[in-house]
């Protein structure tokens, strides 16, 4: 499988304090690799690593052959990392046309032709284009983000908490989703995630993180392990 996206030995943390100690792992063409582990453990610390909101102390970042490690986030933006961070972070009091066309600008060669593609997957927007995003539901508002996200035509599509207070049906959705959009496009998708049984069905591979470091790599058949999943989030 060709690697999309490499992270080797990457280290970094807040105001001098480590959080993430050597982190290493690869994401190859069409892949949804999913991070897993207890709170505290460095999960969303590493997806802001690698969009460029912090810093990298040590290692390094390389996406489609070229190392961003040390680039600004709009930059890794324009080279293809596509980021919905914990929260969504959507714009309240924009549309969803509005929404779009803010995710748009990352990469406007590719945009008309995504805003399609990408509300083709999520026909719920279409219908809400001129909605102010706020008034939406959770559910539509996570399935805005994720649309923005993709409307730039990324390469890597990092998504942290995509189920969080969402009512199951959605999460269910947008898991399938997931899953056709990297199967179509050769998408990397890297996903951080509590819900195990949206990760079980959709994750090529599952890495868990302890202490700011990869402790071990999942196969799909170990991920119906409920012992062994028990275990490593220590429920």
């Amino acid at each position: 499988m060709s690697a999309l996206l490499e992270v080797s030995g990457v280290e970094a943390g807040y105001g001098g304090g480590r959080v993430l100690n050597g982190v290493s792992f690869s994401v190859g063409k069409g892949e949804v690799l999913a991070l897993i582990g207890r709170n505290g453990v460095g999960k969303t610390t590493l997806m802001r690593a690698l969009i460029g909101l912090i810093t990298l102390d040590a290692g390094e970042i390389t996406l489609d052959g070229e190392a961003i490690g040390h680039r600004k986030p709009y930059v890794r933006a324009q080279q293809g990392m596509g980021y919905v961070p914990q929260g969504r972070e959507i714009f309240g009091a924009l549309t969803v046309a509005e929404n779009l066309q803010v995710g748009a600008q990352a990469n406007r060669a590719q945009a008309a032709r995504m805003r399609e593609k990408v509300v083709g997957y999520f026909p719920v927007l279409k219908q809400r284009y001129a909605q102010k995003a706020g008034t939406m539901s959770g559910g539509e508002q996570q399935q805005l983000a994720i649309a923005r996200a993709l409307v730039s035509s990324p390469k890597v599509l990092l998504l942290d908490e995509p189920s969080e207070g969402i009512q199951p049906s959605i999460v269910d959705l947008i898991g399938e989703t997931l899953q056709q959009i990297a199967s179509e496009t050769g998408i990397g998708v890297v996903l951080v995630e509590q819900d195990m049984g949206m990760v079980e069905r959709i994750a090529t591979r599952c890495c868990v993180m302890d202490k700011g470091r990869i402790v071990e790599t999942l196969s799909p058949a170990q991920l119906g392990d409920e012992q062994l999943i028990r275990q490593y989030l220590a429920l």
